[in-house]
């Protein structure tokens, strides 16, 4: 999901809540993941930042905020 400038009215806009306990307060955080220096062809194993959201009450990750790879297989 990509982020545009666009000029809309807060009031015109849903509220995107966690899945979880239906806080809508979220924080960004990083998932890391770890690419095989075989995969990458470097001397050393690679580590890949995905930036994602994750809720500030419970720490649950929505789906949607999930890299498509990924969906269903983090908690």
């Amino acid at each position: 999901m990509s982020q545009q400038n666009i000029n809309i009215s807060l009031d015109k806009t849903t509220a995107v809540v966690c899945e979880k306990c239906g806080n809508e307060t979220f924080a960004e955080g990083t998932l890391l993941r770890k690419a095989s220096r075989f995969l990458t062809g470097t001397s050393q194993d690679a580590l890949i930042p995905i930036p994602l959201f994750y809720c500030t009450k419970c720490g649950h990750t929505n789906e949607e905020f999930l890299p498509i790879q990924l969906k269903d297989k983090t908690e």
